[in-house]
């Protein structure tokens, strides 16, 4: 990897986007880094949460436009965005917790990239911006569908129609992030929630992701359908055996994915 640092400890991935120089905007390479990366993680079943941040102080700005001119052939085509999007859904089917630790700047794709996560844990210092219109572009990387659903549909409008920064107390008043902390607190934070998430059961968090991800496509009659066929392989795995066990013998269950 050349545009991104990719450490695993005690079964948390922890994803840096590493282009500091440019607060970390995404660039042609870290777009096919970052595909092949969500792709291996989802695979890996030692890999039980990502934690994705940003180095130097910032977490993204956004796709790395500096070199683009819209008149000329390198112009992003049609085939380019796909490849964009094969990114997000990439991060959005990963089968486990993803926790987005957001300093500083995340514009643009950057902003959406820490939405499409399933946490976001901000330092007060943080910033959001779906700048898209300030750079004459309309929304991308999941912005479309994660706003909406995220702060409503009018709320959503006003940050993609006028690509305001907003601070990181203004983005948790919105909704928009989980957890806003000092920025001497967050890897503390981060830590903690990545390391609680990490010793879950990891079928039964998978499942309950996938169901929490599928709300807002399916009636109430299938949200029922598809927890009770969740819930009846949970009884008969070995984690909830484990957890059954544990409860009776007053200690921590220890969960292995089986």
């Amino acid at each position: 990897m050349e545009t991104i640092l990719v450490e695993r400890a005690d079964s948390v991935v922890t994803i840096t986007l590493n282009r500091p120089a440019r607060k970390n905007a995404i660039n042609d390479q870290m777009w096919d880094e970052l595909l092949e990366v969500f792709e291996e993680v989802a695979d890996r079943r030692e890999d039980r949460v990502v934690v994705v941040t940003g180095a130097g102080g910032a977490f993204c700005s956004g796709a790395d436009i500096s070199d683009i001119d819209p008149s000329a052939a390198q112009a992003p085509s049609l085939v380019k965005m796909r490849h964009v999007a094969d990114v997000a859904l990439a991060l959005h089917r990963i089968p486990k917790p993803t926790i987005a630790k957001v300093t500083g700047i995340a514009a643009g794709a950057g902003c959406n990239l820490a939405l499409g996560c399933d946490l976001i844990v901000a330092s007060e210092d943080a910033r959001f911006s779906e700048i898209f219109p300030r750079r004459g572009l309309s929304v991308d990387f999941g912005g479309s569908f994660l706003l909406p659903r995220l702060i409503g549909l009018h709320r959503a409008k006003e940050l993609a129609f006028f690509g305001d920064i907003i601070s990181a107390k203004e983005a948790n008043d919105l909704g928009l992030v989980n957890r806003v902390v000092p920025a001497a607190d967050i890897d503390r934070v981060v830590d903690d929630w990545a390391q609680r998430l990490a010793a879950g059961p990891p079928l039964a968090l998978s499942m309950t992701k996938t169901l929490l991800n599928h709300s807002f496509a399916v009636s109430m009659d299938q949200a029922l359908e598809d927890e009770a066929r969740t819930q009846t392989v949970n009884f008969f795995t070995a984690d909830a055996m484990e957890a059954m066990a544990a409860f009776v013998e007053k200690r921590e269950p220890h969960f292995r994915g089986q």
